[in-house]
């Protein structure tokens, strides 16, 4: 049986690879917020489950993923603003 804290992070991997599939496939541009927001909501969810079953190289991976993503979020929003 899947611990609630698997089930988030396998719902957080799944939403990083929708974003990463429709950007390669021509849907999703990584210029649209929803883009930013899919993989730092996908990574947040990973590091949750991570910290169920530590695992430092994964951490290290979706915490830069995460931080990476917000940072896309944060210039889009302000480029919107200007």
């Amino acid at each position: 049986m899947l611990q609630l804290h698997n089930v988030v992070g396998i719902v957080g991997v799944l939403l990083v690879l929708v974003a990463y599939f429709l950007h390669h496939a021509g849907r999703m541009s990584r210029d649209v917020l929803s883009y930013s927001v899919l993989n730092a909501v996908g990574s947040a969810m990973i590091l949750v489950s991570l910290y169920y079953e530590v695992n430092v190289p994964a951490i290290a991976m979706e915490g830069s993923w995460l931080i990476v993503s917000l940072y896309g979020a944060v210039r889009l929003v302000r480029e919107r603003r200007r």
